[in-house]
């Protein structure tokens, strides 16, 4: 007796990946996806290797890990992907306190940040 294996949610033209622990606000990872959203993956990935923001490393490995996931799981042309979804969600926040004069200390906010990246395969009537 085992459990019934769970759907898939994304449909068949689709994959995606998803990093959970990112040591970033959501604000700065937001700008970062904003730049890739609705591109074809491969100038997606070429402007994220030349961009100077920091965390675009770790952007451009997950977009890497979602298109891999995209060839080897679901069988999709690599060529006719396009990045249909960059999503930005807050994670953890570790408080931290910084000590300041007369005895007083003011709050540091340290947030942390996930980021679900969802590749498209297009459509043949669409690459025309």
């Amino acid at each position: 007796m085992s459990k019934q294996p769970t759907r898939r949610r994304e449909a068949d033209n689709e994959a995606k990946s998803v990093l959970r622990v990112l040591r970033v606000s959501p604000r700065k990872l937001d700008l970062v996806a904003a730049t890739i959203r609705g591109k074809k993956a491969a100038s997606a990935v070429n402007e994220l290797a030349f961009s100077r923001k920091r965390i675009a490393i770790d952007v451009r490995k997950a977009l890497s890990s979602a298109i891999a996931n995209a060839e080897n799981n679901h069988n999709l042309d690599v060529d006719r992907l396009i990045v249909a979804e960059a999503s930005v969600g807050k994670g953890l926040v570790m408080k931290r306190f910084h000590t300041r004069g007369r005895g007083r200390s003011a709050g540091i906010v340290k947030p942390f940040s996930q980021l679900t990246i969802v590749v498209r395969e297009r459509a043949q009537a669409e690459d025309k």
